[in-house]
């Protein structure tokens, strides 16, 4: 049997930033601009503001979380902390579905932005079989960088990130020089209405960008310092990610020519679309510099969320309720690899026949807000049933913060729509019914049972009735047109209150911070209620 090993604490304030930063900007920021302007015309960059201040609340509370608690996966392990194993359990697997498809998702962008002018790989909504196999490739380079040491991984990370921020930043700069203060009122500043901004945060990739933040959280267990630099990093990487973005989405605007506008924003469509613009305008070395970038970014994405879908598996193993064999620690490298092995193989599956890039980050963008709204009200369970812990950065307002934090990640789940909550918030009911019925086979040792039902009895009410607000709410959002606007939005967040102050008040009365010899060297930096 292979010696245990323990995680590495080797990245730094910088790693840490641009891992989040590196996720940020991914696939997001060559499509996302153009599915923004369709869906909310000129008023996109709103879009981005709510994106931006919605994920910095969630952020906030994970900054509090992560420097109290440095964990590897930790958006994983603190629910299981706050509220048991059993709405541990359920988290872990929101984010199987989260995180495991986004490395897929970002090696189908560099397949699609490629197929622009390989017309062999397919088209940006159908993949050849040279296509996916380039994926294949793809994705196994990201697997083996990380395969060897967290350290290499880190490294090679922030080069790749400072690299690709150059691009981003110079698009803009030469989108600005073509800029049309007409365009701003072409066919309405919000031809969709408040909704078609709404729609655009939870499904033009908006919120599915700025979820990049949670890195620095994943990472926290192998971070120097982590009870500083986690927090920093948060802050740091979505503020940096929302200027860029809110320029990136004028410049988009700003630069579109007349001639596109005909039929509306909804009818903008270029495969490549900033490429594509670029070679419109006349700026052809743009084109090929952004074609050359547009498989930098998305795979510098996609070699970050591999790794940090292992240490999430990694997680869930060490909360009890998954394979005890992928919380293992390669001896020499200090690298979760069964974890890693998994996150490959599901990495792959994802990159099998799916709907199309924008289908998938409405569910991922879905699936991961999912795992965020436990986050905000373990923080405020663990202000009430361990106040005596060290708090490193301690968030001030948390009684509003965190609240708010909850309504906005709920809207934003009611937002993605009908077609996608049916089946997440379906999978997370058959899941709590399963893990009842392999009750006998969790962990109880320190949470009884029928504590794990009480402290998880809240989400489970809070899952069925944001089920049937979806489902009977705004056509807009796929349901039925039951419950029309404002009305839809305002139960929800009715709804979100009481959920959060009911969560809030139902943690498990004396939560254990479970330490064990794979994070060795955590736990000698923090103090534990």
């Amino acid at each position: 049997m292979a010696q245990q090993g323990k995680l590495r604490k080797s990245l730094n304030l910088a790693d840490l930033t641009f891992l989040g930063l590196g996720a940020i900007v991914g696939s997001g920021w060559l499509f996302a601009s153009q599915g923004g302007a369709n869906l909310a015309g000129p008023s996109a960059w709103i879009a981005w503001v709510i994106g931006a201040v919605a994920v910095m609340l969630i952020g906030l509370v994970y900054a509090e979380l992560g420097g109290a608690l440095p964990r590897s996966g930790g958006i994983i392990r603190y629910p299981d902390y706050s509220h048991g194993p059993l709405v541990g359990y359920l988290m872990g697997f929101a984010a199987l579905v989260a995180y495991s498809s986004v490395a897929g998702i970002e090696a189908e962008a560099v397949r699609g932005y490629a197929a622009s002018y390989w017309h062999a790989l397919g088209t940006a909504k159908h993949t050849s079989a040279l296509g996916w196999f380039i994926q294949l490739i793809l994705l196994t380079l990201f697997f083996l960088i990380n395969y060897w040491s967290v350290n290499v991984f880190g490294k090679v990370n922030s080069v790749v990130t400072a690299i690709k921020f150059v691009v981003p930043a110079l698009t803009i700069i030469i989108m600005l020089s073509q800029f049309k203060g007409v365009n701003f009122s072409s066919h309405g500043f919000a031809p969709g209405g408040f909704t078609g901004i709404e729609s655009a945060v939870s499904t033009a990739g908006i919120v599915f960008a700025f979820l990049g933040f949670r890195q620095a959280v994943d990472f926290a267990g192998e971070a120097k310092n982590p009870q500083k630099t986690v927090p920093l990093a948060i802050i740091l990487a979505i503020s940096l990610g929302a200027v860029l973005y809110v320029l990136l989405q004028v410049a988009f605007v700003g630069a579109v020519p007349n001639s596109q506008l005909g039929q509306g924003w909804a009818k903008v469509n270029f495969t490549a679309p900033f490429a594509d613009l670029a070679k419109l305008l006349g700026f052809i070395w743009l084109a090929v510099l952004l074609q050359t970038d547009a498989l930098i970014s998305p795979s510098g994405t996609g070699n970050i969320y591999l790794s940090s879908t292992a240490r999430v598996l990694y997680a869930w193993s060490k909360n009890g309720t998954f394979f005890k064999k992928i919380g293992t620690i390669d001896a020499r490298t200090g690298v979760p690899r069964a974890a890693l092995w998994l996150a490959y193989v599901l990495a792959v599956f994802w990159t099998l026949p799916f709907p199309t890039w924008g289908k998938l980050v409405g569910v991922v963008s879905s699936a991961t807000v999912m795992t965020y709204v436990v986050g905000p009200i373990s923080a405020a369970a663990f202000r009430k049933t361990a106040p005596n812990m060290h708090r490193p950065f301690r968030l001030g307002g948390m009684g509003l913060i965190a609240p708010l934090a909850f309504i906005i990640a709920s809207l934003i789940i009611y937002w993605t729509g009908w077609s996608i909550d049916s089946w997440l918030i379906g999978l997370q009911i058959v899941m709590f019914v399963l893990y009842l019925i392999l009750s006998s086979k969790m962990p109880t040792d320190q949470v009884s049972l029928g504590q794990q039902v009480k402290s998880s009895s809240w989400l489970i009410v809070y899952y069925i009735v944001m089920l049937l607000v979806s489902k009977f709410g705004d056509k807009a959002f796929g349901g039925s047109g039951l419950i029309s606007s404002p009305m839809d939005q305002i139960i929800v967040a009715v709804i979100a209150l009481i959920a959060y102050y009911w969560g809030a008040a139902s943690g498990v009365p004396n939560p254990t911070f479970t330490h064990d010899e794979a994070e060795d060297g955590v736990e000698a930096q923090m103090s534990t209620y």
